[in-house]
């Protein structure tokens, strides 16, 4: 089960089955800005998940990244609530990956094994960019 508990202020923090516990606030005058907002971390959690899917294929295929990151941008609509309307992946691997290969653990990800993924792809349009720095 996971929790989010209210911390005094603006800032809650959440704690999932792991134990390990995600703190939230809001930016000041409302916050104390101490955590990461509630949207911040959703679409963190949209780049953990995709990211170790990732890593995991890429690993499968004998093709382990040296470095890799996920850069994410996000639209939103302008009207409350605010919801998200496109999230723009951008992966970036470092090392000797065919960029092939980067894209098919990346769609193989979106489509299949991302929970976190294929729920927002309901509400917003994903998009990505993959790139390979062979150096």
């Amino acid at each position: 089960m996971t929790a989010v508990v209210w911390a005094g202020g603006m800032r809650f923090v959440g704690k999932g089955a792991s134990g390990h516990e995600v703190s939230m606030d809001a930016a000041a005058p409302l916050g104390a800005d101490s955590g990461a907002r509630p949207v911040e971390t959703l679409l963190c959690a949209l780049g953990g998940c995709t990211g170790m899917d990732v890593v995991s294929i890429l690993r499968k295929m004998k093709n382990e990244p040296r470095s890799f990151r996920i850069e994410i941008e996000d639209e939103r609509a302008t009207e409350y609530p605010k919801v998200l309307r496109k999230i723009r992946l951008t992966y970036i691997a470092a090392g000797a990956i065919p960029e092939e290969n980067l894209r098919k653990a990346i769609d193989l990800s979106l489509a299949k094994y991302c929970p976190i993924a294929n729920t927002l792809a309901g509400v917003a349009e994903i998009r990505y960019e993959a790139r390979v720095d062979a150096s």
